[in-house]
């Protein structure tokens, strides 16, 4: 008769295994931060993001100072900037604190473009709140980012400030 062995997690270990919960949303972040970041120097994405930076009073700036291309190479800088500060958040409060602010900023003004670019109702639909497909539904996923963002920013003031004391 064969014999088999099942390992079960107690509570104990359960505790140690998962020693920082955010540590999941922390690296997703550094993920989505590196790879949107590297895309922008690409000119699909620099055309892609075009219209959001045209539209928003926070950042139409940047195409008649750096053209469109250099425009999403500066935002590109700083998605790989805020990817930087919440790998090294993992490590240091500071950073984390930092990446994390960058994160919600990020996530904050990609949210206002909801409200700035056009196109992000879908007028056969009934109009808003019935959202497009390539630009509505493109930045719905932000608020889950910025939800996650805000998480870290949390836990991260938490720690800074049990470090103060």
């Amino acid at each position: 008769m064969k014999s088999t062995t099942t390992t079960v997690l107690t509570n104990d270990h359960a505790s140690t295994f998962i020693q920082d919960p955010t540590a999941l949303l922390r690296w997703s972040l550094v993920i989505v931060f590196l790879w949107f970041g590297g895309m922008k120097f690409t000119g699909y994405e620099a055309q892609g993001i075009a219209p959001f930076i045209a539209n928003s009073p926070f950042m139409s700036w940047l195409h008649s100072g750096f053209g469109i291309n250099g425009a999403s190479a500066v935002i590109g800088m700083l998605e790989l900037s805020t990817a930087a500060a919440l790998a090294a958040g993992a490590f240091h409060r500071g950073a984390a604190v930092l990446g994390a602010l960058m994160s919600c900023g990020t996530y904050a003004i990609t949210l206002s473009f909801f409200a700035t670019t056009p196109g992000v109702a879908e007028p056969t639909a009934g109009g808003f709140p019935a959202i497009s497909a390539p630009i509505g539904q493109f930045l719905l996923k932000d608020l889950v980012l910025l939800a996650a963002s805000g998480v870290l920013l949390q836990g991260a003031l938490v720690r800074w400030n049990a470090a103060r004391r």
